[in-house]
């Protein structure tokens, strides 16, 4: 039989259906040890003056990887090291201040143990994740937290796959005690992932997108409906401010405002647009987050807000279409 004749079948379908199951009761499971151990590993990974080194090998070393990586994103400097690889001069990365964050199933890995001396000579606290508490590794740990699952999801109980999720969801779990006590917070989140969405979000301000200066679409409280026209049309975004002799903020013309006016007089070239105006318009701060301005436009239904400062002066324009080009929505 080839591979391209190879089908999902309906036994497949009920297969895939247990793994999760098995998984989700393997980890449902582990909220029975969040213990005393727990809060002893969370307390040497706050008072950590270095960094968490994670170690593992083989899929242990793959979850231990994720892990270090979840610890360093939400506050918690850390890094990862390959336990196969320590022995052959890695253990040069483990400083006096860092606390060791040791994966292994069976806590009876030799690379592991191999290391484990010389962290030792320095002082490094070392806190185990394993599925034995009557293991090497667990016996010769600070502080052991038990992730024993029942079996493996694997249906030869051979594969590491519960036990894999549950070493995962464990070092979550530390993880994220870690930064509720540290009081990390979303900007706090945002300045280590600055490339991502979130990032954008938490990072850029009305400020950084607003359109600025000679973009602004201003008329004069003196000047016709056409003239506001003709800035509407130069500046391309729908709107103008209209400020009065003292350049205060006196209001805002819209296209829909034109759009109403034609229908109610016909003729507006003898109008003046300060007496169509929508007067106190919608206003933000410069300073407020660009997310934020985005949730009120959609909210208020506006494409665009006028930016003014704390003396009221109008500072920029802010507009849909810049927020989608910054990303921010």
């Amino acid at each position: 039989m080839t591979s391209s004749s190879l089908v999902a079948t309906p036994g497949a379908l009920t297969l895939a259906r247990e793994v999760l199951q098995i998984e989700a009761q393997a980890v449902a499971a582990l909220s029975d040890r969040i213990d005393a151990e727990f809060a002893r590993a969370v307390d040497l990974l706050l008072a950590c003056q270095g960094r968490v080194v994670v170690s593992g090998v083989g899929k242990s070393g793959h979850i231990a990887r994720k892990i270090a990586a979840t610890l360093a994103s939400t506050g918690t400097p850390s890094l990862f090291m390959h336990a196969a690889e320590a022995a052959h001069g890695d253990l040069g990365m483990i400083t006096r201040g860092d606390v060791m964050l040791a994966l292994s199933y069976s806590g009876e890995g030799d690379e592991l143990l191999t290391m484990l001396p010389i962290a030792k000579r320095l002082g490094t606290p070392l806190i185990a994740i394993t599925g034995n508490s009557s293991s090497a590794l667990a016996k010769l740990a600070d502080v052991h937290i038990d992730v024993r699952v029942e079996k493996e999801a694997c249906p030869l109980n051979l594969a590491p796959t519960s036990s894999t999720t549950a070493m995962l969801a464990m070092g979550d779990a530390l993880a994220i005690a870690c930064l509720d006590a540290r009081g990390f917070g979303p900007e706090d989140f945002a300045r280590a992932h600055p490339g991502g969405a979130l990032g954008r979000k938490l990072l850029t301000y009305v400020r950084d997108v607003m359109r600025t200066d000679g973009r602004i679409p201003i008329v004069d409280d003196g000047a016709s409906v056409m003239d506001a026209l003709r800035e509407i049309t130069r500046k391309q975004i729908g709107v103008t401010a209209v400020v009065d002799q003292r350049g205060d903020l006196a209001g805002i013309f819209t296209d829909g405002d034109l759009r109403r006016l034609l229908e109610r007089v016909g003729d507006v070239r003898g109008v003046n647009v300060a007496d169509v105006m929508t007067r106190e318009p919608l206003t933000i701060s410069p300073d407020l987050l660009a997310a934020e301005a985005a949730q009120t436009m959609e909210a208020r239904r506006k494409n665009v807000l006028l930016a003014v400062n704390q003396a009221g002066e109008l500072v920029g324009v802010l507009s849909m279409p810049d927020l989608l080009a910054a990303k921010v929505i």
